[in-house]
């Protein structure tokens, strides 16, 4: 599994969390790091190697803990759920359903943003509300996408597209040119469609566009990140670019596709190069065959990638050993090499930018974070597209925009835009 795994609607998922409410008193601990705790992940690609090895050093370092590891396949699903008990572990990673202002009701805060963005960063994000932050970064990405060199240099492709049109017409290429197909959604999972939300901040509003959104009516209007974003899908679709049967993709196989060069590209944060380098060794070839470019969008003769914190771990505020769930925390922030190791941004501020990254710099790339939102307003982004009921973060809207593209669906591109930004344009008003 990956990093934004979000296989149901963001609206349906933040409806079960209100229902929730506050998910009960807290127990007390006594401070000393000691004792059992529980950490759900949703690496189950990791949990029974790698993550052994850290349970291992940790344990070392903190005589008298234990350290119990729980894998979550269909992680934002399940948490939704659980968030509705008491018994979701002592540490997780906070699902991307619960929003701000709902943090307090089931997580610890772990301290002032003015106190840990001293020493972590992308701590300004989404997991922060009321002044205290509750979650620290398990690495950070930047936004692009990976392909596959070889096939793209097949298809006579050798420089990073700079424009939605230069992209199609390296896909096109790609199709002529190869056998490869040029690009992969994952449309089964689902879950990956997400990814293209994460490349907004490209245009000219820069990392304040999540908050733009929120003073707009029309975010799928030509010049808008979402309309770019979202057009470059329906085009691929419908040009014939992307795989034959969406209905049968698999994420997992999708890796060893582009490895051996079956797939040329697909879209998704910096933190998907070293899954898809190791499936390009196991497939026979080199590590090097898998690069990763920015966004084909430039502003101002420059590329712009959004940078951020991937999920992010938080304390259970039902845990009753607080103190050895947060140096859990601190502990694989600063010492585990998870970030290193997944060739992901270092949390820790002063870090170094990882390999994975080295083909941004010959070609500029500036990184914009993202921009807070204004106090008070820290739920506005996620009121309306719940109440849109457009799963920003999900996969249903785009499975239907792909669906229209290629002819299951009623519909074009221009009237799926326009009822898109009806619905965003109601709930923007009824969420003022």
């Amino acid at each position: 599994m990956a990093k934004k795994h979000i296989a149901a609607g963001a609206a349906a998922l933040a409806a079960t969390l209100l229902l929730a409410g506050c998910a009960g008193s807290t127990p007390a601990d006594d401070g000393k790091i000691e004792g059992e705790i529980t950490v759900l992940t949703q690496r189950t690609d990791l949990v029974d190697t790698v993550f052994q090895d850290y349970k291992k050093t940790f344990e070392a370092k903190y005589p008298g803990t234990t350290v119990t590891f729980e894998a979550i396949t269909a992680y934002e699903d399940e948490i939704a759920l659980r968030l509705n008990t008491d018994d979701y572990g002592d540490v997780l990673v906070i699902p991307n359903s619960v929003t701000r202002d709902q943090l307090g009701n089931y997580f610890e805060p772990l301290g002032t943003v003015d106190e840990l963005k001293e020493k972590y960063l992308f701590v300004e994000e989404n997991q922060v509300f009321d002044g205290q932050a509750y979650g620290i970064a398990i690495t950070g990405n930047a936004q692009g996408y990976v392909y596959n060199k070889k096939v793209w240099e097949a298809a006579g492709i050798t420089e990073a597209p700079t424009t939605p049109e230069e992209f199609i017409d390296a896909l096109t290429a790609i199709k002529d040119k190869t056998d490869a197909v040029p690009l992969y959604t994952n449309y089964k999972d689902g879950w990956p469609l997400s990814q293209w939300t994460g490349q907004r901040g490209f245009g000219e509003e820069g990392g304040n566009y999540a908050n733009h959104t929120t003073e707009i009516d029309a975010p799928w209007t030509e010049g808008e990140d979402y309309y770019t974003i979202d057009s470059i899908i329906y085009d691929a679709v419908a040009d014939g670019l992307t795989e034959e049967d969406p209905a049968t993709t698999n994420w997992e196989n999708s890796k060893t596709l582009i490895g051996s060069g079956q797939v040329g590209t697909m879209v998704l944060g910096s933190w998907a190069v070293t899954q898809m380098q190791d499936a390009a060794e196991a497939a026979g070839g080199s590590r090097d065959d898998i690069g990763y470019w920015p966004f084909p969008v430039q502003v101002d003769g420059k590329f712009h990638s959004a940078v951020g914190g991937d999920y992010k771990n938080a304390i259970n505020v039902n845990s009753d050993n607080k103190a050895t769930a947060r140096a859990w925390i601190d502990w694989f922030a600063n010492e585990s090499g998870y970030a290193a190791d997944q060739g992901g941004i270092s949390p820790v501020v002063g870090g170094d930018l990882p390999p994975t990254l080295a083909d941004f710099e010959p070609l500029g790339v500036e990184l914009v974070e993202t921009v807070p939102a204004p106090a008070g307003k820290e739920a506005l982004e996620a009121a309306i597209y719940n109440g849109a009921e457009i799963d920003i973060w999900g996969n249903l809207y785009r499975q239907k925009l792909v669906d229209i593209a290629r002819g299951a669906a009623d519909g074009d591109k221009e009237s799926y835009f326009a009822e898109l930004n009806d619905k965003w344009a109601a709930a923007r008003a009824a969420a003022q």
